[in-house]
Formats: C-alpha cells, sequence, structure tokens
C-alpha cells in the first residue's frame, strides 16, 4: 500500500534560499523518497491560503516548521488551527515538524512560548525515551539539526515524550497513534542548515553562531526520522477506498 501524505506548507523560503531548495514541502518529498516505505505526496501552502479540497482524504497531514510564532494570532495561522482540529476530531493522523510541533501541542491542550534557552541552532541531540514498534530503525540516541527560538513548555493532556534534551525537554511527542511532532528538522541538510546560520550571525551572535557551526561536523538522523513516521502512519492505515 502506498501511503498518501499531505504536507501543509507554512512558510515561504527566503528569496536567496528559493532558487536551490524551493520549499519546504520539496524537501520533505526529497526526505522522504529516502526512506523505504512508499508514499505519495500533495503539497498546499497554507500561508498562501492553499488547502486540500474538501473530499480529499489522507493517510496523514503533516504541518511543516516556519519562521512564524505557533502561538501568534495571524489569520492564516488560526485558519490553519481549525483545519487541524477539524482533522484532529475526525480521527486522522496528524504529523508536526518545529513550527507544526508547537502548534498542534497548542492546539491540543498543551503550551508553547518564546524559549528562555534562547535559540537553538545546528546539530542537537536528544535521549530517547520510548521505544515503539514504529521506531525502526533503532537508535541509540536521536540527533537532528535544528533552528528554533520557540519551544513547547507544557505537553497536550494525552501526549507522551518521544525524545528530550537538558535544552529541549519536549523534543517530541506522540498522542496514542494519532499525533506524532518533532521540535528538530529531519528534512534539513547541513547546506541549508549552514544558509541559515550565515543568514543569522549577527542575530544569533558571534559564540552561539560559532558552536552551531561547528555542530554540522556530527551526522544527523533526519532519514530515520522520516522512515519512522511513515512507519507511524503507516501502522492501522486503511486501504484507500
Amino acid at each position: 500500500m502506498t501511503l498518501n501524505i499531505c504536507i501543509l506548507e507554512t512558510d515561504v523560503l527566503r528569496p536567496e534560499l528559493v532558487e536551490q531548495y524551493h520549499g519546504y514541502g520539496r524537501m520533505f518529498e526529497r526526505l522522504f523518497a529516502s526512506q523505504p516505505i512508499p508514499a505519495q505526496f500533495t503539497v498546499f501552502n497554507v500561508m498562501n491560503g492553499e488547502y486540500p479540497p474538501v473530499d480529499a482524504r489522507y493517510d496523514a497531514y503533516l504541518v511543516t516548521g516556519s519562521k512564524a510564532d505557533s502561538f501568534a494570532t495571524d489569520p492564516w495561522i488560526e485558519t490553519l488551527k481549525a483545519f487541524l482540529l477539524e482533522r484532529y476530531e475526525r480521527g486522522d493522523k496528524l504529523l508536526g515538524i518545529c513550527f507544526g510541533h508547537q502548534l498542534l501541542a497548542l492546539l491540543l491542550g498543551g503550551k508553547a512560548e518564546r524559549a528562555t534557552q534562547g535559540w537553538g541552532v545546528g546539530t542537537h541531540e536528544y535521549s530517547l525515551a520510548r521505544r515503539a514498534p514504529w521506531m525502526t530503525p533503532e537508535i541509540e540516541t536521536l540527533t537532528l539539526l535544528i533552528s528554533h527560538q520557540d519551544q513547547v513548555t507544557s505537553l497536550p493532556p494525552d501526549a507522551s515524550v518521544v525524545a528530550s534534551s537538558e535544552f529541549c525537554p519536549f523534543a517530541a511527542y506522540q498522542i496514542g497513534d494519532q499525533v506524532l511532532c518533532f521540535q528538530g528538522h529531519p528534512e534539513f541538510i547541513h547546506d541549508y542548515s549552514r544558509a541559515l546560520l550565515d543568514i543569522r550571525q549577527q542575530h544569533l551572535g558571534e559564540p552561539v553562531y560559532r558552536q552551531a557551526i561547528a555542530s554540522l561536523e556530527h551526522d544527523h538522523h533526519g532519514i530515520t526520522v522520516a522512515e519512522w513516521m511513515m512507519r507511524f502512519v503507516a501502522q492501522g492505515a486503511r486501504p484507500a477506498e
């Protein structure tokens, strides 16, 4: 069975990055093509008001990262929240990355806000708090590329921590077999992270920038997380009618 995934793109890349990287939707399509679970993807840029047709059904909806704050009240964010709540109440599977991770936490009863820890950038390592059948292949610790100054600071009532660190205690969580979210960016590659760091160098400050650049020497588990997400969606998925 080929999974049918809806990618809800919540940003437009900076002009200097568009030619090479196109957008987060394309970056996710490229990432998922490297993992073994058969899947097809349709991208809608919700920031620009694009949404699936009313009668469309997908095996899961993935909410991407964004420069926007998940706790902001922009009209497009409020529209997205209403759409996602309807999907959740319908029983659809939801995946969230960075902004999406925070937005779904907020929507489902948790809290997200500007982190007192400051910017998280570069490569970051997390401890795994649980093992589940969909977490194949198995790894001892999780490493992902990150770029965020907001964090989930309180989980939704029914959520369970999947991965954590001292810097980011709620780095990944799940709600039953319906919601799976990661603060890190599995779709990022080192060159894209480096480009973002260079753009934000002055804003980050030299010590944070230098430490983040040095951390890019380490590999990350983006493709592993991509497979985890598709296995999470595939468990219990119904064949298309």
